[in-house]
């Protein structure tokens, strides 16, 4: 089992934060969906699995609730 961290922008509230809990929650393997939000800014989702998740299957799964995956080494948009 492994955690790994996302930064995903333009979540605003925590309708944003359960949509993309539950789009994530949907793949294959997830055990824990946690997310640390940043209204209006990029905030960091953790991700518990069982199985090492591609990053496109993450994004694809991010861009399903409607929101888009940060570029890889970006920095927090406080």
């Amino acid at each position: 089992m492994s955690t790994t961290d996302y930064r995903v922008d333009g979540m605003t509230c925590a309708h944003c934060t359960a949509a993309v809990t539950d789009e994530l929650s949907a793949l294959e393997g997830v055990t824990q969906v946690e997310v640390d939000l940043v209204a209006g800014g990029t905030s960091t989702v953790h991700v518990t699995s069982d199985r090492e998740l591609s990053r496109d299957e993450v994004a694809a799964a991010v861009d399903e609730a409607g929101y888009a995956l940060a570029p890889r080494g970006s920095l927090p948009l406080v």
